[in-house]
């Protein structure tokens, strides 16, 4: 299918589009509405047979049976980046459901700043009609610069190329989120824009190189919790781990080419934190203070009680 075909296809399958017809249900879901330019953007999309019979959703010489129609605020559409993609067949029984995740982020071109409109579509021969969602808008922006540098990549895949790595901080409604990005400028290849977290304070210090050009990233994500992440040069991750502050905060550290976290006491970051045990019938209650007893220099109440 032709570029030009795509675009009259989509115009068309736009305006005809209707979700009054229920056979077929289509829904699409966003966890959120804020995106960093070129971020994974997921779309969970869920499709429900209410037809009465089994249907077997497959791919036509002339129509893909799902597609994703999009178009910016202005209502310009955006083709996706391969218009020939191929779907694999699906069976759905009667009454079921099917849930899928989808990346739209390497099948469209959505590089550009902005508000997209977004909706899902089914295809059944079938039947021979078109089913769709209600339309999500989304929006695309670009996060604040704090941190960025160009190195080199070592031995091996890419050797002798550059790569540009950049720290970013994007505000959401309710907490700021870190995020790394690496890329080959020269070639204009993005490698990876991955949201580490929330944060609450970021400086120079929190990144360091090793040897390797391996990344090292130290994020105060609560007060006295940190989280240390280390990735490639290409940006993916290789390792993961929550510190606890204690008498010192933790730091990263780079001696002879090796980077290490040093201070704070190690957790882990995906472990679910224990259940606070309530008290048994059986256990004994804390004894009350006996007004006979001196007071000791300890047990004196301070005068500010902030003091403790």
């Amino acid at each position: 299918m032709t570029k030009s075909r795509y675009w009259l296809i989509a115009i068309a399958l736009w305006a005809a589009l209707s979700p009054l017809s229920a056979q077929v249900l289509v829904d699409i879901k966003f966890k959120r509405n804020l995106y960093v330019v070129y971020e994974p953007i997921i779309c969970t999309v869920t499709i429900t047979n209410q037809s009465g019979r089994t249907l077997t959703l497959a791919d036509t010489p002339r129509n893909q049976w799902f597609s994703f129609q999009i178009e910016t605020g202005k209502g310009r559409p955006i083709p996706p980046i391969d218009p020939n993609y191929e779907n694999q067949p699906l069976v759905l029984p009667a009454g079921e459901k099917v849930v899928r995740a989808v990346n739209l982020t390497p099948l469209f071109p959505l590089g550009e700043f902005g508000t997209y409109r977004v909706r899902g579509a089914v295809y059944s021969e079938e039947l021979k009609q078109y089913f769709s969602s209600p339309i999500l808008n989304i929006e695309i922006t670009e996060g604040r610069l704090l941190w960025q540098d160009t190195v080199g990549v070592p031995e091996g895949a890419g050797a002798g190329k550059t790569r540009r790595i950049s720290v970013l901080a994007h505000r959401l409604p309710s907490t700021s989120m870190l995020y790394l990005r690496v890329e080959d400028a020269d070639a204009g290849v993005i490698y990876c824009t991955t949201q580490l977290g929330r944060f609450i304070a970021f400086n120079n210090s929190d990144i360091e190189m090793d040897g390797s050009n391996n990344i090292h990233i130290l994020q105060n994500t609560a007060p006295k919790a940190f989280l240390y992440s280390q990735f490639d040069i290409n940006g993916k991750l290789v390792n993961q781990q929550g510190y606890q502050a204690g008498s010192q905060r933790p730091i990263l550290v780079r001696s002879q080419g090796v980077v290490s976290v040093s201070g704070g006491m190690e957790y882990d970051p995906r472990a679910t934190p224990p259940e606070k045990q309530l008290p048994k019938l059986g256990d004994r209650p804390v004894p009350l203070p006996t007004p006979q007893s001196a007071p000791t220099p300890e047990d004196k109440r301070p005068e500010n009680l902030l003091s403790r």
